[in-house]
């Protein structure tokens, strides 16, 4: 019994346990399947990706404080980031791979490269 692409619906010819008669079919069909959560992840990462080159961009000394207001002038959501550390006095550094900052007085922020912080004893 002849067996259809799932994608074309264009008859397959070769080995038995084929699905698809090409990888232009086999990638169309899996891409339609993925379609809502690829386009999820794809706008979560992309807001992480903005987000560490903000922070990436104003910190190339490792270590730096900025205000709020100019990390929202660059576009930066506090919504996202990638972890979470809380300190011995009760703070938290939030990081984006391996930028980090921590809020301080002034709704200020310190910027600091993970290799700078101390580790957690």
């Amino acid at each position: 019994m002849p067996k259809s692409c799932l994608e074309c619906k264009e008859r397959i010819t070769g080995r038995e346990d084929k699905k698809f008669c090409g990888d232009g079919c086999r990638n169309a069909y899996n891409n339609k399947i993925n379609k809502d959560s690829n386009n999820l992840m794809r706008n979560i990462n992309n807001k992480l990706r903005k987000n560490y080159r903000i922070l990436s961009g104003i910190n190339s000394d490792g270590k730096i404080q900025v205000s709020r207001s100019r990390l929202l002038t660059k576009g930066f959501d506090f919504e996202f980031y990638t972890s979470t550390l809380p300190t011995e006095n009760g703070n938290t550094y939030y990081f984006l791979y391996d930028q980090a900052y921590l809020p301080i007085e002034d709704d200020s922020f310190i910027v600091v490269k993970k290799e700078y912080l101390t580790p957690p004893k």
